[in-house]
């Protein structure tokens, strides 16, 4: 069989290249002559590049065919073992005449471990040179690679290549990062079809999870090709960058649907697919500490992984129906879905149950009538510092992305400390969040909405803090707490000049880190509270001692009077506690004053 690119090439021609599957030769020789010119003479005809595979023994083991702006290089894993030559070389052929081997060539030397890689230019089916390659180790325990000078098809050193490869073979090829506790970064390629500024925070998330950038990539497309995302051809061209670039993971920018992940497995091979959503969710689960985190996190990453089964594996491929889709696949494929199901059922449920003890805690706080501040903002806009900086805590706070994922709870006191308010830390938004986090975390957002007022905290130091403003302003309508109280703070005065006072005239300038702005910014969270707040007196009978009792339990009482006829109890509490007491008392019995 011939692989690659066989488009357009007659049957004859394909039958006489499988034909040098019977090509014999000596095991001591590395390319014979005979056989170069017949792969010359392919590459002349069909003006694309031809690939053999030879083994050690001197049987071809593969023939492919590229074109001659990409070569078809296949992902051919023969090695015995992580540190040992896979006893495979690979010769192909250049068609723009050129014998140099290219930096693809030599990445893929080094990521397959073959015996040798080598290159034959052909101009108009002839042979112009040919060079050959070999894997080193230096004293240092990196790998490297040694070149041969361009010989002539006829002055091919063929035992002293092939010696080579025998010296060659009696190295260990274990490195420095083979033999570490695998805590190496992996090499990431970041592709968008946005824009630099998506593409920034892209590479930031993949630092964040632990990635080495070694490559960037954009595709300017009106929108993505439902096949490959960037489409086929680019999607070749990322192979053949990705290899160059020994990247172990590709990332893209965008959720990327099943069928495309898929695709561009087949086309990537030696590289992992990852999209944005996926990498969010990765970052998640490294940051998750809580109980309650955790299992939100493993609920999203089920939602996400649901659709996708088909591109895991070749067990989990077999779906569709028809001829050869039935069977044993297919059953494993259903069990693997049943399985999960369950798994998000237990998960749900084990939610929920936190969530009603999370609501039993805030009831708790709501009887003691604190009020409640939700800082909410763009991921690593610095609402943790501020926490620590107006509580006194030493919540852990970094300079990176998501490093708050479970809601933290401080006690705040007014200025003057005569008395105290809630200040709760929440998970840091982002653009394009993924649904399945937003869904998962739903309950721990919970803190957001039922909050007096949100802190919008925005990082004035970004250069994309608009845009970033507009994307919490989103979420925060999916969440339907838009219109709950809120002051705007720009943090991080302390490194940048922008005072934002185009889009945030009215927002408190602060750095949480210094300290500076933050008297102020405790003034107007004050006066905000302040002006939630109502005052009210409640005339009870003395026959209703229960609701009089009912009122302390739930509500500050600031005075109590006792009257010819009952109780007058002066409370203080805002309009959804103003709406309980008219749903439990007489609203002739109630006087409220606001802004008190």
């Amino acid at each position: 069989m011939i692989y690659g690119n066989t488009e357009g090439i007659r049957d004859a021609d394909l039958a006489k290249l499988e034909s040098l599957y019977d090509y014999e030769m000596e095991q001591d020789c590395f390319a014979p002559r005979e056989l170069l010119e017949v792969l010359a003479a392919f590459t002349g005809m069909i003006g694309r590049e031809v690939s053999v595979y030879i083994s050690r023994a001197g049987e071809i083991l593969d023939v492919s065919v590229g074109n001659q702006n990409s070569v078809g290089l296949r992902n051919i894993r023969l090695r015995r073992s992580a540190s040992r030559l896979s006893k495979v070389r690979c010769i192909h052929t250049h068609p723009n005449g050129d014998p140099h081997l290219s930096e693809v060539d030599l990445s893929s030397l080094k990521s397959m471990f073959f015996d040798s890689m080598a290159a034959v230019g052909v101009e108009n089916g002839q042979i112009t040179g040919v060079q050959a390659s070999f894997l080193t180790l230096n004293e240092h325990g990196e790998i490297g690679v040694s070149l041969t000078r361009i010989a002539a098809a006829h002055a091919i050193p063929q035992r002293a290549w092939m010696e080579t490869i025998e010296e060659t073979d009696r190295i260990s090829f274990v490195t420095s990062a083979d033999s570490s506790t695998g805590n190496e970064r992996e090499r990431a390629v970041l592709v968008s079809i946005e824009d630099e500024q998506s593409l920034e925070e892209l590479a930031a998330l993949a630092e964040t999870a632990g990635a080495e950038i070694v490559g960037r990539i954009i595709q300017k497309k009106g929108k993505p090709d439902t096949a490959t995302f960037i489409g086929r051809g680019k999607a070749e061209e990322l192979s053949l960058y990705a290899q160059a670039k020994e990247a172990d993971i590709v990332i893209f920018d965008d959720e990327l649907s099943g069928v495309q992940q898929r695709n561009l497995e087949q086309i990537l091979s030696g590289a992992r697919v990852l999209d944005r959503t996926a990498l969010i969710l990765d970052i998640f689960a490294q940051r998750a500490r809580s109980q309650e985190g955790k299992l939100q996190v493993e609920m999203a990453q089920l939602t996400y992984q649901l659709p996708r089964l088909t591109g895991h594996g070749i067990a989990l491929s077999r779906l569709g129906g028809g001829i050869g889709t039935r069977g044993p696949g297919e059953t494993q494929l259903e069990m693997d879905r049943r399985r999960i199901r369950r798994r998000m059922t237990a998960l749900q449920s084990e939610i929920n149950r936190m969530s009603d003890q999370r609501k039993l805690r805030r009831g708790k706080r709501e009887k003691n009538q604190l009020k409640r501040v939700a800082l909410v903002g763009y991921t690593n806009a610095g609402k943790t510092t501020l926490l620590n900086q107006l509580s006194g805590a030493s919540s852990f706070a970094e300079n990176m992305l998501f490093a708050t994922l479970d809601p933290l709870v401080r006690t705040v006191p007014y200025p003057g400390g005569k008395d105290n308010f809630l200040l709760i830390d929440t998970v840091g938004f982002i653009s394009k969040l993924p649904h399945a986090l937003v869904d998962a975390f739903h309950s721990t957002l919970e803190e957001t909405l039922d909050a007096d007022l949100l802190l919008i905290v925005s990082d004035a130091a970004s250069p994309q803090v608009n845009e970033q403003y507009k994307v919490v302003m989103e979420v925060l309508r999916t969440l339907d707490a838009e219109n709950k109280p809120m002051l705007h703070v720009l943090n991080k005065q302390d490194i940048t000049e922008n005072s934002g006072g185009d889009v945030f005239p009215e927002a408190v300038r602060i750095s949480a880190r210094s300290g500076e702005g933050v008297e102020e910014l405790l003034e107007q969270i004050a006066k905000r509270l302040r002006d939630t707040s109502i005052e009210a007196d409640i005339v009870i009978p003395y026959t209703e001692a229960q609701g009089e009792a009912w009122i302390h339990r739930n509500f500050t009482v600031l005075d109590e009077q006792y009257t010819d006829t009952g109780y007058v109890l002066h409370v203080e509490t805002d309009k959804d506690g103003l709406d309980q007491l008219a749903r439990r008392f007489d609203k002739d019995c109630i006087s409220a004053a606001e802004n008190v």
